[in-house]
């Protein structure tokens, strides 16, 4: 941790916490609809604990490198904005780094990797009001929907509250749903097309409103029948980082042509590559847009 804007960030959080506030309200903010095609980093899997990437179990373990890599990405015109939890996008804001960049708010963060109660996804992270005090431009909601967990309708009521809340303030809500469930004691993903499928039908019907909700989706076999579940404006889900990054450029491509996607969501495969050039894997993603 021998970075010199550790020291910077370190005595503004001791002695200036109020810098954070100070910092939210002088960034240029952005209008989401002139941007076209989004590109945006995905910056939340730590406070969850999932630190993984690849095959490194603690790649996200250093807050020092992974604000490195964020700072990295963020300095290309190319990416749009960032998604994270309040403590990473503090960091950004006291460094400056998100100037003229959407920023979406991570919200339920309490399903921790590996938990028993990982299923019991509660807003742990940012509300609706955090949000728009911080004038930041959406919340991000994970809300995945395992029929034999009761804790899943805690989760649809929360998640269809906060999508109601953020309407009301005129803020994106980005649902991430995924039909799931229990393996040998391991929650996982149904990635299947008829599994996403209702998993988007039943995000795209939260709330009292959908005026304001975009949709976080995986791309998965047969996407465009997929993508015909809703006529909600999604972004494509990065999801793990793989080793062939051209395979996973060019499966990310063919569904970036389809009518309701809007663009990228990347974390891993964007800040932690298989060859460890951020810029390089930036400029690649760019270049798909």
């Amino acid at each position: 941790m021998t970075q010199p804007w550790l020291e910077k960030i370190l005595a503004l959080r001791v002695h200036q916490p109020d810098a954070v506030a100070a910092a939210a309200g002088r960034r240029h903010r952005i209008d989401i609809a002139s941007r076209g095609r989004l590109l945006i980093v995905a910056a939340d899997h730590a406070a969850r604990g999932a630190l993984g990437s690849g095959r490194d179990p603690m790649a996200m373990g250093s807050r020092v490198d992974l604000i490195e890599r964020l700072r990295a990405a963020l300095a290309n015109p190319g990416v749009h904005g960032v998604l994270g939890t309040a403590d990473v996008l503090e960091d950004l804001l006291l460094l400056g780094a998100l100037e003229g960049k959407l920023v979406f708010g991570s919200m339920n963060r309490g399903g921790l990797a590996g938990s028993t109660f990982e299923m019991d996804d509660r807003f742990t992270g940012f509300d609706a009001a955090a949000i728009e005090d911080r004038d930041f431009d959406g919340g991000k909601m994970l809300l995945r929907i395992d029929p034999e967990d009761p804790a899943t309708a805690r989760t649809l009521e929360g998640c269809a509250r906060a999508v109601d809340q953020l309407a009301a303030r005129k803020l994106v809500a980005l649902i991430e749903p995924f039909w799931s469930g229990r393996i040998l004691g391991r929650v996982r993903n149904d990635l299947s097309p008829d599994a996403m499928i209702r998993a988007i039908a039943v995000a795209s019907g939260l709330g009292s409103t959908s005026a304001y909700t975009w949709l976080k989706v995986p791309v998965v076999d047969e996407m465009e029948r997929v993508m015909e579940a809703s006529t909600l404006p999604a972004l494509l889900l990065g999801g793990e980082a793989e080793d062939d990054q051209d395979a996973v450029f060019e499966r990310w491509r063919k569904a970036l042509a389809l009518p309701t996607v809007r663009g990228l969501v990347v974390g891993r495969n964007l800040l932690y590559p298989p060859d460890g050039d951020v810029v390089g894997a930036v400029e690649s993603v760019v270049g798909l847009l």
